[in-house]
């Protein structure tokens, strides 16, 4: 039997929305949203119903009946640490959505399985998110940090780097549960990640908790050189926290954070952006051949994904410094709509059991 799939993922100021017959994409969609009309909404949780509505109205454009879905899946967000997996939504995990103190915050993907099952009650079909941000599969020893007060957690780009590895686990004719593997997703944050026998066992929280500098973020960054700049009395926390998370890496060098940009300039002669652009490919390979160590050198494949490797330089000058470990497969792009449905498919087809949050 074929399955019909409606996938939601908001952002601040837009819905992206997919409908997929099994693997076959019928129709995706991102809708904008003015954030002054948002505003009069009201706040990110009480915009459920007005953009759901704006997704039925796009499905009727684009010729899909509500009655055809068999499920309807979200972005999973902010919920407490999950191990991978497709999830049922349940009461438990809409309280915690509503919860800041469990984040510190309250982001738009939240609103996900919100609108999945705003949707999906009314047409009595299952309603899930998948793989969201928050999946959690260290080993114990990757939690040390080097001092008791401070435990690394795991935060990432889970939902396309495990899309992925699923996807490169066909290509080398292997189980996913039985691969070794390091993976990348570049963007305007970038996660490096472990993967082992099918779990991911480590990664740099791409917000800001170590690994490379990205586009737009400083990645590791000297601890004395930081505690000086906390306390210098120039930046409020919210300024430091802003410029470290949304300004820094290529933007703060080269006042850009447009890897195209950047290679037309390198292009064009440009010595500074070639030599901070080789900087961060340079820090990416550092931070990927370090998860060798994790994984005792057993390497099946590794595979980068992302916005950012569209670029062929940074494709080709990466995969120089790493391909000594393993083969490295590209991935342009990111998967996030494929990877919402493809999880809800799973569990339709009973190749998977949905996980009870």
């Amino acid at each position: 039997m074929q399955y019909r799939v409606l996938a939601i993922n908001p952002g601040s100021t837009s819905t992206k929305i997919s409908v997929f017959d099994d693997e076959k994409e019928v129709f995706i969609k991102t809708l904008r949203h003015d954030p002054k009309e948002l505003d009069k909404v009201g706040t990110i949780l009480e915009q459920d119903k007005f953009r759901m509505n704006l997704v039925l109205e796009a499905m009727k454009e684009n010729n899909v009946e509500s009655s055809s879905l068999n499920a309807v899946v979200g972005r999973g967000g902010l919920v407490r640490p999950v191990h991978g997996g497709t999830y049922k939504i349940t009461e438990k995990m809409l309280k915690d959505l509503k919860d800041p103190s469990i984040w510190g915050r309250i982001h738009a993907s939240n609103l996900g399985a919100f609108m999945a099952k705003g949707i999906a009650d009314d047409l009595k079909i299952p309603c899930f998110i998948v793989d969201p941000v928050t999946v959690d599969e260290f080993d114990d020893i990757s939690r040390i940090s080097g001092i008791p007060e401070i435990e690394r957690k795991s935060l990432f780009h889970a939902l396309n780097i495990r899309y992925t590895a699923r996807q490169l686990a066909k290509k080398i004719n292997k189980d996913f549960s039985e691969c070794n593997m390091i993976a990348a997703h570049m963007g305007g944050g970038i996660t490096t990640a472990a993967i082992k026998q099918g779990r991911v066992v480590d990664v740099n929280n791409a917000l800001l908790g170590m690994g490379p500098f990205s586009p737009q973020r400083a990645g590791a960054l000297p601890i004395g050189d930081v505690i000086e700049m906390a306390f210098s009395g120039k930046y409020t926390k919210k300024e430091l926290l802003t410029y470290l998370s949304k300004s820094a890496g290529l933007m703060a060098y080269l006042g850009t954070d447009d890897g195209r940009v950047v290679t037309e300039k390198i292009e064009a002669g440009d010595k500074k952006a070639k030599e901070i652009f080789d900087a961060m490919i340079y820090q990416i390979a550092k931070e990927m051949s370090g998860y060798a160590a994790v994984l005792n050198g057993k390497v099946d494949g590794i595979f980068i994904t992302g916005g950012l490797t569209y670029g062929k330089y940074l494709v080709e000058e990466l995969s120089k410094r790493i391909c000594f470990l393993a083969e490295v497969h590209v991935f342009p792009g990111e998967f996030e709509m494929e990877a919402l449905t493809q999880g809800a498919v799973r569990v339709l087809k009973g190749i998977e059991e949905a996980n009870e949050y």
